[in-house]
């Protein structure tokens, strides 16, 4: 990070000319670190592109173990034909991932003695405002009462779609026929054969896999009309011992997404936190999200990020070009229909991508405290949100006006409040947060820095 050093006055001025833009350059600074899925050693991602009753959803597999023991499970609501299913690339995913990360950013206070214009001023930083292949025939296993409504193949996966009667002759029915599901699927499967709803089965076809040259396997996207706006997660607490995370990412011509049966709740925001964090920027989010998640009873949505898809600000992944939208499943950017078969030109006008707004919903789910699967909502608010942490760097020159002696002053409370607030989003202790601020000045022996930890009695 050093060479940095000789380019932060070229960086600095070019951020003081952006922040004299009003309303586009909003939040400003200098992006510095974000806290992406990585942080997290089981977090699925799903990306939701909807717009009307149209969805195309695409599913990233986090399956770890043998691939031959694969099998994935997904109610949906319609029978689904082989020109609705497709293969994704990964990098669609970790691309949404990258650009709608919460992020760390830095401000360095000016002078204090400068001449002092609007634009300059220190300040908080403000909220942002079918047919089926040969071999699919329709088949029925009569004593379970589970249909085989298709059965093709996509890619490196081999996928039937089935209705059933009753949940137990269909998980009979998935074991006799060598998919690997957990035991306890009966009762998870139950509301969903009760509202009729049928099932994406899928496990992967080892000779495919391996001619495909993959090394792991892709998302599974699929796409159809209902005018349910749901995303079925019960399935995947069988086998949970603990609490489970998923990352949405709703992809919506409109504005923000939000949950409608649970709350939907922005993950705190927009606070100053001590310079030391930018070295433990995981540790802090995830000791964050924990405490938020504990302090709204476990039982929410979080907003983590929404915002236009034709900017961002500060920009911690570039935003995605209309060519990669299409591969998240964006279908109105020329009037493809959601199913696959191009729209006559006529049925929409040409769009781009500032039609695509994303919202990033983060669930830590468990099955006592998360009973129902999230049904969602497109809404028409357009106001940007993002995770944003900021460090404020002190000016450590040499000041000689009254105003400078006064910004010295300050700063002893200013640093207060910020360990302050970072014991109170991670519940880290007050002690060890102030002791590491110390550290973190290592050989800057102001005076002002030592009245400081003279005034903590450090």
């Amino acid at each position: 990070m050093k060479p940095l050093r000789f380019f932060i006055p070229i960086v600095m001025a070019l951020i003081a000319v952006l922040c004299f833009a009003p309303t586009a350059w909003a939040f400003c600074g200098f992006y510095v670190s974000k806290a992406d899925t990585k942080l997290y050693n089981k977090a699925s991602q799903v990306v939701i592109a909807r717009d009307g009753d149209r969805t195309v959803l695409t599913m990233a597999n986090d399956f770890q173990g043998e691939v031959k023991d694969f099998a994935i499970v997904v109610p949906v609501p319609t029978v689904l034909q082989k020109e609705q299913v497709h293969v994704a690339e990964p990098k669609i995913i970790e691309r949404l991932d990258a650009f709608s990360a919460p992020r760390l950013v830095e401000y360095f206070d000016s002078d204090p003695c400068a001449q002092l214009y609007e634009y300059d001023k220190p300040q908080a930083a403000p909220a942002p405002a079918s047919r089926n292949e040969a071999g699919g025939t329709r088949g029925r296993a009569d004593s379970l009462g589970v249909t085989v409504e298709a059965r093709f193949n996509v890619g490196e996966y081999d996928i039937v779609i089935l209705s059933a009667k009753e949940s137990g002759g269909l998980e009979t029915w998935l074991n006799r026929n060598g998919y690997k599901i957990p035991k306890g699927a009966k009762e998870l499967l139950k509301p969903y054969v009760r509202s009729s709803m049928k099932f994406f089965v899928a496990k992967v076809n080892l000779d495919k896999f391996e001619k495909s040259g993959y090394q792991l396997l892709r998302p599974l996207q699929i796409s159809y009309k209902s005018p349910k706006f749901m995303l079925p997660i019960r399935l995947g607490m069988i086998n949970a011992a603990s609490e489970q995370d998923v990352i949405v990412y709703i992809l919506s011509p409109k504005g923000q997404a939000e949950t409608t049966n649970y709350r939907t709740v922005k993950i705190p925001s927009n606070t100053n936190i001590p310079l030391f964090v930018k070295d433990e920027f995981g540790e802090f989010y995830k000791s964050m999200f924990q405490t938020s998640y504990n302090k709204e009873d476990r039982k929410v949505a979080f907003l983590e990020y929404a915002w236009d898809m034709s900017s961002c600000d500060p920009c911690s992944a570039e935003p995605l070009s209309q060519e990669e939208l299409k591969q998240a499943g964006v279908f109105w950017l020329d009037g493809d229909s959601a199913n696959g078969v191009p729209a006559p030109r006529s049925f929409r006008p040409p769009v781009y991508s500032s039609s695509v707004f994303i919202s990033r919903l983060h669930i830590r789910y468990t099955r006592n405290k998360f009973p129902e699967d999230p049904m969602f909502q497109d809404t028409s608010n357009r106001e940007s949100f993002q995770g944003r942490y900021i460090l404020q760097h002190p000016f450590l020159g040499e000041v000689k006006c009254p105003a400078g002696r006064e910004y010295k002053q300050s700063l002893p409370k200013r640093f207060e409040q910020e360990a302050q607030t970072l014991a109170k989003l991670t519940n880290w202790n007050i002690q060890d947060i102030r002791r590491k601020m110390k550290l973190t000045v290592g050989e800057i022996t102001t005076s002002w820095w030592q009245s400081f930890f003279s005034w903590l009695g450090l």
